[in-house]
């Protein structure tokens, strides 16, 4: 049974050097992207089945991304090739400190045009855990081939797990934006937000994101460590480690946490609401290890390296 991971798949173009613009960077080191993508890998780095389903160009971009996902063991049976448009590109630069700031040339990228009957629905009901994020839902076809795959998961008894991933660019305006991720959290279980995203969406009031099917809710702060919210419990918070962690680049470091929330809930799918410190603890490891390196893909972390970041 395994983690079913639902939208785009990019190419990210991260600068060389540290404080430049995009327009002022030397060049750009490829590396493969996109938060469900991230996931996907990261939770197959930590030792469980994951598949991913989402649409790229059939260009030579996309052909690449699919073979970086295989390479990894990414089932991607469900991935489309489309000849209608591009993979998505991304052009992130960095910060001093390893923040970052993102280009998109997305107009549109092949993720964009992804349709209901694109979805194969075998591969979400082969599946223990289903999670998605908020930039497919920002156009249509691919919002409602995003909201018929998360049917197709609630249909099948999966665990819905869902990030709203805020990339305000992208949106049309605030106002939809604010529409569209906060649509997402209908229908799922586990919802994994950060303190600027829960700013954006509720005025930071986490009680606000709450959803009748919700079950947790995890807030992530970057260096300020994680917090979960169970529906039936006290909230929980765990710091990050960060002895002897000099970040780089900050790019899939949440993607990374949530990998590794949703790895430890498939190492302890009856009884994860027990073991939520643990879980935060494995997560923020998995978040922290990501930051050493540039690219989101490349620097995810294998189970002995987060184990060993832990001291076991």
């Amino acid at each position: 049974m395994s983690v079913v991971c639902f939208g785009e798949l990019l190419i990210d173009f991260v600068a060389l050097e540290s404080g430049v613009t995009v327009g002022e960077a030397s060049g750009f080191s490829k590396a493969a992207g996109g938060a469900p993508a991230n996931v996907a890998v990261g939770v197959a780095r930590l030792g469980h089945p994951a598949a991913f389903m989402g649409q790229v160009g059939d260009d030579p971009f996309g052909h690449y991304l699919a073979d970086v996902l295989s390479a990894d063991g990414v089932n991607v049976d469900g991935l489309r090739f489309s000849p209608s448009a591009r993979t998505g590109l991304a052009f992130v630069s960095l910060s001093a400190d390893g923040e970052r700031s993102f280009v998109f040339y997305r107009h549109p990228s092949a993720d964009m045009l992804m349709t209901p009957d694109d979805v194969l629905a075998d591969v979400i009901a082969g599946g223990r855990v289903f999670h998605f994020g908020s930039i497919t839902l920002i156009h249509e076809p691919s919002a409602g081939a995003t909201r018929h795959a998360v049917q197709i998961a609630r249909d099948n008894g999966l665990l819905i797990s869902y990030d709203p991933n805020l990339r305000l660019a992208l949106w049309p305006s605030a106002e939809q934006a604010r529409a569209g991720l906060l649509s997402g959290l209908e229908g799922a279980h586990i919802v994994k937000v950060s303190e600027e995203e829960i700013d954006f969406l509720a005025d930071g009031d986490v009680s606000a994101l709450w959803r009748p099917d919700m079950r947790l809710i995890v807030v992530t702060a970057g260096a300020g460590g994680a917090t979960a919210y169970p529906r039936d419990g006290e909230p929980v918070h765990v710091p990050v480690p960060l002895d002897g962690i000099a970040p780089v680049d900050t790019t899939g470091a949440g993607d990374s946490f949530v990998a590794g929330l949703l790895a430890g809930i498939m190492d302890n799918p009856d009884n994860y609401m027990e073991r939520l410190p643990s879980l935060l603890r494995f997560a923020n490891a998995c978040g922290a290890l990501t930051t050493t390196q540039r690219g989101a893909i490349p620097s995810l972390p294998t189970r002995d390296q987060v184990l060993a970041r832990l001291g076991g």
